[in-house]
């Protein structure tokens, strides 16, 4: 049986040199994207069908003290991951590392699993109509490396490894740094309405200061879709596939309202 891996970035670490990016890009072999200046220091605005991994860069001030904050965003890799439970073609799915990977042969495009990933990640492609996301490089861990964003980061900010190692090592970090960060906490490192991520932080400051919600929920409905309605329809022959269709056109439609509710937009609309 293969161990768990994990991933753990340390914010208060990070310079926000982006060197992870690059890495990233490098490594999956991503075309460049032209990018308006729009005021602030972040390259893109958000992930995209050709940017897996993004440092994102938060200016703001407190307590008249500015503050500029980094953070590492890609796919959370969930221990109970929304998208390949919503996924109608079994397109998705958690490998025994536990990163989340993605079979674009299997792939049709639908954007159920952009609809309802909590944290907003995977997004459609327009051109080949395949959902893209972070894998956690699963090919260089399945070859003994770690992943490309890891292997470049020159401050140590992020760190890959056994589980169990990733998550002893952020309570130390985290004990370190309480001094100078009062407010500094673990993120993803318990479990979760996702069941705890495989993309851990060390956080100098609440979650929504970085854009990641503060608790983190699968919708129902794709539980009601995935253990229910689905393997009904598997089991019963027509008739209850056509129903189980439009349940699955229902469930899509509350994953939608459950996405705009979150102030989300998702690439399938």
């Amino acid at each position: 049986m293969a161990t768990e891996m994990a991933m753990l970035h340390d914010v208060s670490r990070c310079t926000g040199c982006r060197a992870c990016m690059v890495a990233c890009k490098q490594w999956k072999d991503l075309p460049a994207e032209s990018t308006p200046f729009d005021g602030n220091f972040q390259s893109h605005k958000g992930l995209s069908p050709k940017t897996y991994n993004l440092i994102k860069m938060t200016e703001r001030t407190e307590n008249d003290t500015f503050h500029w904050d980094f953070i590492k965003f890609q796919c959370m890799h969930c221990a109970n991951p929304a998208c390949a439970k919503g996924c109608p073609k079994d397109a998705l799915r958690k490998n025994e590392s536990g990163a989340v990977v993605l079979d674009k042969e299997k792939c049709v495009g639908c954007g159920y699993c952009a609809d309802n990933c909590p944290f907003d990640v995977p997004k459609v492609d327009e051109q080949t109509h395949k959902s893209t996301k972070c894998d956690l490089c699963a090919d260089r861990i399945e070859n003994g490396m770690v992943p490309a964003c890891a292997q470049t980061c020159t401050a140590r900010a992020i760190d890959f490894g056994k589980k169990d190692d990733m998550i002893a090592l952020a309570h130390s970090r985290l004990n370190d740094i309480k001094g100078s960060f009062p407010n500094a906490q673990l993120y993803g490192v318990d479990k979760n309405g996702v069941g705890g991520t495989h993309m851990m932080y060390i956080l100098t400051d609440s979650p929504a200061i970085y854009g990641l919600p503060t608790d983190p929920k699968t919708n129902d409905a794709i539980d009601l879709w995935k253990d229910i309605i689905r393997p009904a329809g598997q089991l019963m022959g027509v008739g209850a596939i056509v129903g189980a269709a439009g349940a699955y056109v229902l469930t899509k439609a509350i994953a939608k309202k459950h996405k705009n509710e979150k102030g989300g937009k998702s690439d399938a609309d």
